[in-house]
């Protein structure tokens, strides 16, 4: 595991941003996409380097992570509409080589279909963000690790923290279809943005914590050969882990907290 430390959470974003147009300029590769709040000024860069310098999606494909039960593709909060919206409608990608979990498909359905699709094309790249009580996709704390596409009930607490995207919390779906922590695991490379004070104690839990334990879903990354986690320094600091950081960053860090 490395990770990238950054001033705040727009320089992570310009970051991560980079890190998969390194993969998209090779041409032919699948990209794991995220969604929410943290992503948005991911995708904004993508869109400037289109537009800007060029970046070409035509030969990419891409997969979600995951989507709302029973959210229509059109409905202004599916993960579908945010894709549309956020990236995909703004560049040169071929929708049709883009998957975002079908989430009113009967169950069986939806499950065949997601899965295949993650069976059928290895990702270069996976992107996450991180839940306030640890979870990656909707893989929330459970007693074990479900490996793969499966449908979940949220937390109340999930629902809570989303509860900002829609009018009520009577509002926000209370099952999800999710990637699975296996099909999390078998991309090539998977890239952790870490952002906002509510996530402090699931990042201490990844870096400082030994444990690999499905209470806290995200320790499963530990698990992963090349994980880069970018995380601005200030929720470094409120998490207690700015000494782990910086050493796995590659700086050197005295206990005076003075960087090289």
């Amino acid at each position: 595991m490395s990770v990238i430390l950054t001033g705040d959470h727009e320089e992570s974003c310009s970051i991560v941003a980079g890190l998969v147009a390194e993969v998209v300029v090779r041409g032919d590769v699948c990209l794991g996409l995220a969604t929410g709040g943290s992503m948005e000024g991911v995708y904004a860069e993508l869109r400037r380097r289109h537009d800007a310098e060029g970046l070409s999606f035509r030969s990419v494909a891409t997969v979600n992570l995951d989507e709302y039960v029973g959210l229509e593709p059109s409905h202004v909060q599916s993960y579908r509409h945010y894709m549309d919206h956020k990236l995909f409608d703004h560049v040169d990608i071929d929708k049709a080589r883009t998957c975002v979990p079908r989430g009113t498909l009967p169950r069986d359905k939806m499950l065949e279909e997601f899965q295949g699709f993650l069976d059928s094309r290895p990702r270069d790249l996976q992107l996450l963000g991180l839940g306030s009580n640890g979870h990656i996709g909707f893989n929330e704390p459970a007693p074990f690790f479900a490996p793969w596409a499966h449908v979940v009930t949220l937390e109340e607490g999930t629902r809570r923290d989303n509860q900002r995207f829609f009018s009520s919390l009577d509002e926000v779906p209370s099952q999800a279809v999710t990637m699975g922590i296996g099909d999390i695991l078998n991309a090539a490379r998977i890239v952790l943005l870490v952002h906002g004070p509510s996530k402090a104690e699931p990042l201490r839990a990844l870096l400082q914590d030994d444990r690999v334990c499905p209470e806290v879903p995200c320790t499963a990354l530990k698990l992963h050969p090349d994980v880069v986690v970018v995380v601005d320094r200030g929720l470094a600091r409120l998490a207690g882990v700015e000494k782990e950081c910086a050493g796995l960053a590659g700086e050197e860090i005295d206990d005076g907290q003075k960087r090289r």
